[in-house]
């Protein structure tokens, strides 16, 4: 079985200690060929205590070195995860223009200019106001931006809120996930499964089956998979479990990327 992590930070991202190297070498210890490191850039982020910029100049000494390093054991691409915010599209293109990213997750970590991981999102909004608003802002996202490869953990949402129940029925917003993941398809780019949800309690990974279901439903094939590991003891999690929904969703293929450039591989 061809397991490739698409998904992993590093020290260099704010909310991680995890030190690149030993995140490299945990993905060869078990077993994996290929690895995309994927540190947070997130312009404008609300939330002072994670400032999620990168001196990209150092991360490219190091990344490269280990590139070289451990060439012979593992394929390390070149990737980042961005998170997009409709004021900062311009600060993203610069960005993006100066470095060769092999690939790009685009991801909404903001909604409306407030934090979902720290709670400020949901103030003042009942779960299906707040669960509706986000779902809202990623239509507005993927219609408006298009300089990424997979979209990042599309449910993000049922992560966060203090609500009894964190459960995101796809039939409750099926008309407006649908026209995120047409979209999607139709500008020719993917999204990811990934496998976090099960550390954060939810017992599913993002998205949950209906979602992932639907997306090959509509015609989509671009799918990678990611742990969204901080920590080298989360590289790889549950990814039996991942690749056997893929697999009764409908799926033969994961999705690994060359300069930008989607490639399948058999599952």
């Amino acid at each position: 079985m061809f397991y490739a992590d698409y998904h992993i930070h590093t020290s260099f991202s704010s909310d991680c200690q995890e030190e690149m190297e030993n995140q490299i070498k945990k993905a060869i210890d078990i077993g994996l060929k290929e690895i995309a490191l994927t540190d947070h850039v997130d312009f404008d982020y609300p939330d002072p205590q994670f400032p999620f910029m990168i001196d990209y100049d150092k991360y490219l000494i190091e990344f490269n070195k280990l590139k070289e390093k451990y060439k012979e054991q593992i394929n390390i691409v070149l990737g980042v995860e961005i998170g997009y915010q409709p004021h900062i599209v311009k600060e993203l293109e610069d960005f993006l223009a100066i470095y060769n990213f092999s690939f790009i997750i685009c991801s909404m970590h903001v909604c409306d200019r407030l934090d979902l991981y720290n709670g400020d999102f949901f103030e003042g909004k009942n779960q299906k106001n707040a669960y509706l608003r986000y779902f809202e802002c990623v239509l507005d996202n993927v219609k408006g931006y298009d300089n990424y490869d997979v979209y990042g953990h599309i449910d993000y949402i049922n992560r966060y809120g203090n609500y009894d129940n964190k459960i995101l029925s796809y039939e409750d917003y099926l008309d407006i996930i649908d026209s995120i993941l047409k979209i999607i398809i139709e500008s020719g780019k993917g999204i990811e499964i990934n496998t976090s949800g099960f550390r954060y309690g939810l017992g599913h990974p993002s998205p949950q089956f209906p979602i992932l279901k639907r997306y090959k439903e509509l015609g989509g094939e671009i799918i990678t998979v990611g742990s969204d590991a901080h920590r080298k003891e989360d590289i790889c999690f549950s990814f039996d479990y991942a690749y056997e929904m893929l697999r009764k969703a409908g799926f033969s293929k994961i999705t690994v990327f060359r300069n930008r450039k989607p490639y399948f591989i058999s599952i």
